[in-house]
């Protein structure tokens, strides 16, 4: 059955130049992104509740930090494998689709991951990673979706800036899921002038696996009645600058062609190659941070330097994503790789400071403080380059029609390099101590700078889209 548009064509609504807007379009375009980024923090509780409860799991089941990194290694290879494939099938059977399959995939897995864990099985620590693969790969419906779908509703020099957005409800999801799993564990109580209106005990770690994907479920069913794939389908007529001159800019391409023209971009593999860079400090970071707290300084949940972590460690890498976003758009009128390489540079001497303070002159500089400090620092730089390298710049190279793939292809490399961030920086760390996950991030950080820088100086003074 053809679908029916929210707003059929009218004088109103008809066919709008480049660039330009017909009325109710913002507003449109505005409920639009609402439930969609609802709906994209929601995967994030359903990703980063490990997270939130490696100290617990290790300690039930006696898994070491490598132990533990082998579940986080195994869920980005199930991503970076997903996102590469996935990102064809969502230029292929739309965005919101290919949303909806891997939220519900995901509910499906976090479930399954308490069911392993009351399982009486030998090979619990390989069950428990399988899950996680599974997981990873089913997420990686996520953000190609959600590209694919903003590609047709957000023009060039808008996209940063969306990027940006795009950016702030990845860290909702996250400062939603360090909330959740703090008042969870530790207990809470909803007072009102004195009177205790309900109390919830502390909970079993297992309830950050059922909570997040019961919230998931419930965003998913709001957002599928309110997302339209394009400005098509509830009834406007767009034409972006990129997209202008053609007739259909919605038409799906072929698969083989989509697949030959991204991959055969040089742009896609130099973002691609930041991006795995990216991955490694993103993902080292993000997951080990809570278990630092806990095993270097002793900062547990419920404590004050704990649950203002859990805040400002998602504030600051919104305020990074969105922050470098409106200055590519605005100072930089697009560009995105003279950004990122100034962002990599300031982030590998905050990444070197980092270590020095709290390794080798950890007597002297060193404290929970200090530590808190370099996390945030570490999440506003890292946060601002990914934002702009794996959302504005895949957008502007594929377009409408090719963007889920042009993510999907870039997104990947991010994973591979998160996987090394899991297994590999957690045997690190059993075998040198904590400040090795500092010192494992700083060659990353490094490269990824010259990289962008290559591709600044190499683009520089042309209109190239993507850089």
């Amino acid at each position: 059955m053809a679908h029916k548009p929210d707003n059929p064509p009218t004088v109103e609504n008809a066919p709008a130049p480049a660039g330009a807007f017909p009325p109710g379009y913002r507003k449109r375009r505005g409920r639009n992104w609402f439930f969609l980024g609802l709906l994209y923090a929601g995967y994030y509780l359903c990703r980063y509740n490990l997270n939130t409860v490696t100290p617990e799991i290790a300690k039930e089941y006696n898994f070491d930090n490598k132990d533990m990194g082998k579940m986080s290694t195994g869920r980005d290879f199930g991503y970076a494998i997903g996102t590469f494939v996935n990102g064809l099938f969502a230029d292929a059977i739309g965005g919101k689709q290919a949303m909806a399959l891997g939220a519900l995939g995901t509910i499906v897995l976090n479930l399954g991951f308490v069911g392993v864990s009351i399982s009486d099985i030998s090979f619990l620590l390989i069950a428990f990673v399988v899950v996680r693969t599974l997981d990873g790969y089913i997420q990686a419906f996520g953000s190609p979706g959600m590209v694919k779908i903003n590609t047709s509703w957000f023009k060039r020099r808008e996209r940063g800036k969306f990027a940006g957005v795009f950016g702030g409800m990845i860290q909702l999801g996250q400062m939603g899921v360090n909330q959740l799993s703090s008042g969870l564990l530790s207990g809470f109580a909803l007072t009102i002038f004195g009177v205790t209106i309900f109390s919830v005990a502390a909970q079993n770690w297992r309830m950050m696996f059922i909570i997040p994907p019961a919230i998931l479920f419930v965003i998913l069913i709001a957002a599928w009645f309110n997302v339209k794939n394009h400005p098509e389908e509830a009834g406007f007529s767009i034409r972006h600058e990129e997209d202008a001159h053609q007739e259909k800019p919605n038409e799906r391409l072929a698969t083989s062609f989509v697949l030959k023209t991204i991959v055969s971009n040089p742009l896609i593999w130099i973002n691609a190659g930041a991006y795995f860079c990216t991955g490694f400090v993103r993902r080292g970071y993000d997951y080990w941070w809570v278990k630092y707290l806990v095993e270097e300084w002793h900062i547990g949940k419920g404590m004050a330097l704990f649950s203002v972590l859990s805040i400002t460690l998602p504030l600051s890498g919104f305020l990074g994503s969105f922050g470098s976003g409106w200055v590519s758009d605005t100072l930089f009128k697009g560009r995105r790789s003279p950004v990122a390489a100034t962002l990599y540079g300031i982030e590998t001497l905050v990444i070197i400071a980092s270590f020095l303070a709290l390794g080798p002159f950890k007597a002297t500089f060193g404290g929970p403080v200090v530590a808190a400090v370099s996390l945030l620092l570490i999440s506003l730089t890292c946060n601002s380059s990914h934002s702009i390298i794996g959302t504005a710049a895949v957008m502007d190279i594929g377009g409408r029609k090719m963007s889920g793939f042009a993510l999907g292809v870039v997104n990947s490399f991010q994973y591979w390099g998160a996987m090394l961030a899991g297994w590999f920086v957690g045997g690190l760390i059993d075998k040198h101590g904590w400040s090795a996950l500092f010192a494992s991030m700083i060659p990353f950080s490094a490269l990824g700078m010259v990289l962008m820088a290559s591709l600044a100086i190499y683009t520089r003074g042309r209109d190239v889209k993507g850089a």
